[in-house]
């Protein structure tokens, strides 16, 4: 039996919209020091399957578990405070805001203040503020990002908001970040430098759990990978074994990635 443990768990996982099954039945583990995959056409239930387990989109059956505790029925501020981090398909930023303000914002779930406890110790608030600050800083010289610090976020390319976003998903201070389609819309420069980011998450500790169309990133980032296809789970396994599993080639991969004998 194995010993490695289990961070996120996915349990009989289904979402109904209307008698529509979205999801249907799904179960899968993702394993600590893992980056793990989940892939499939679209509308195959990807993004639903994140939402249940961030909370955004509650299941209509089955259960989450994070670290082997049950958090279906918890908020999404909770999840957060546990340890779960989120970027999204279409970015969430505060786009009139700078990259340092966006970051500080990601790490309110984490803090103590409100405005009433702000008014009665206002010493207090600041000190909070200036540890928050020195941590945005601390994480956009992590994600070689520091020099845009000041900078508004709607005059970044693209690829750079991507990036804010998941500097804020950092600021969480979170054990397991979900990924929603992170190279989507990045030219082939950002998706290596993207990647290559991700990668150093990674290596610091943080496990990483996404969704990706782009077969060359999923290939080469992810240790395990599951594939959805109607709501259904319909092949796991290692990137070399997905590669070669007929029925995933058929419903998604296409021939360009099945490999000659």
């Amino acid at each position: 039996m194995s010993n490695e443990q289990i961070i996120l768990e996915a349990k009989h996982l289904t979402k109904r919209y209307f008698g529509l099954v979205a999801v249907n039945d799904l179960n899968f583990q993702v394993k600590k020091g893992r980056i793990h995959a989940l892939i499939g056409p679209n509308g195959a239930g990807k993004t639903t399957t994140v939402n249940m387990i961030t909370g955004d989109d509650p299941q209509t059956e089955g259960e989450v578990l994070f670290c082997g505790q049950p958090i279906s029925k918890l908020p999404i501020y909770s999840r957060a405070q546990l340890g779960i981090g989120r970027t999204f398909q279409n970015i969430k930023l505060f786009s009139t805001m700078t990259v340092m303000e966006n970051l500080m914002m990601g790490a309110q779930s984490k803090t103590n203040q409100n405005i009433l406890t702000w008014m009665i110790n206002i010493k207090k608030a600041n000190a909070e503020e200036k540890m928050l600050k020195k941590k945005a800083e601390e994480i956009l010289n992590f994600i070689g990002m520091y020099k845009y610090k000041d900078e508004i976020v709607s005059n970044l390319a693209y690829g750079r908001q991507k990036v804010c976003e998941l500097g804020r998903a950092l600021m969480t201070t979170p054990q397991l970040i979900l990924l929603d389609e992170p190279a989507a819309g990045l030219n082939p420069s950002e998706r290596r430098e993207f990647v290559d980011i991700l990668r150093k998450v990674y290596d610091s500790g943080i496990d990483l759990f996404l969704i990706e169309h782009n077969m060359d990133v999923v290939m080469n980032l992810s240790h395990r990978i599951t594939v959805l296809n109607f709501g259904c789970k319909i092949a796991e396994g290692t990137p070399e074994e997905i590669q070669h599993d007929p029925q995933v080639v058929k419903a998604y991969l296409g021939d360009r990635f099945r490999t000659e004998e």
